[in-house]
């Protein structure tokens, strides 16, 4: 689902936008990559802030429906990777509102199951959000365990400047 292109003068292969990124963020992009490659049927998964704004994202993988945009054509891989942010966003603030409502405590996890696929969301310890859409024949324990090794790993390193630079790297691809 993604894949890192390198630059080398004079041979044409595109630019990779990792190159100018700090340690921690090319760390956090490697954890993203290797998470896609290990989890079978992850399609696109997204980090979020806090405040809702996209982080980090995969590619997006083939939909299992034919996605248009706004002129009925297919959708860009931007647009489908800020709507996941977009969507990981409301529900974990409609489910952290939920909880508050029921006194339930923290919300670990969120997961909605579709008939063609899966959306799970998980709080990562800053505030910051994990999503992750699936085919629908994935094995839930399966991405769930992913995701919780992803949380613990990005934890440590998604600083408030990692974050800002994240962030910046986002605009500036978009």
């Amino acid at each position: 689902m993604s894949a890192v292109h390198t630059c080398t003068p004079g041979t044409g292969t595109t630019p990779d936008p990792a190159a100018d990124m700090s340690h921690g963020a090319r760390d956090l992009r490697w954890l993203l990559e290797n998470f896609v490659e290990e989890v079978p049927g992850a399609r696109s998964v997204a980090v979020v802030s806090s405040d809702g704004l996209l982080l980090l994202s995969s590619a997006a993988g083939p939909p299992s429906l034919p996605a248009s945009g706004p002129d009925g054509g297919a959708a860009r891989p931007v647009e489908t990777r800020m709507d996941l942010a977009a969507v990981v966003s409301g529900l974990a603030s409609l489910t952290v509102g939920a909880a508050r409502l029921m006194d339930g405590g923290r919300v670990r996890q969120t997961t909605v199951a579709m008939d063609g696929g899966m959306l799970v969301v998980m709080s990562i310890s800053d505030g910051s959000l994990l999503g992750v859409h699936t085919s629908a024949d994935s094995d839930i324990s399966v991405v769930a365990y992913h995701m919780a090794l992803f949380v613990g790993r990005a934890g440590h390193v998604l600083t408030p400047a990692l974050r800002g630079e994240l962030r910046q790297a986002m605009e500036t691809a978009g």
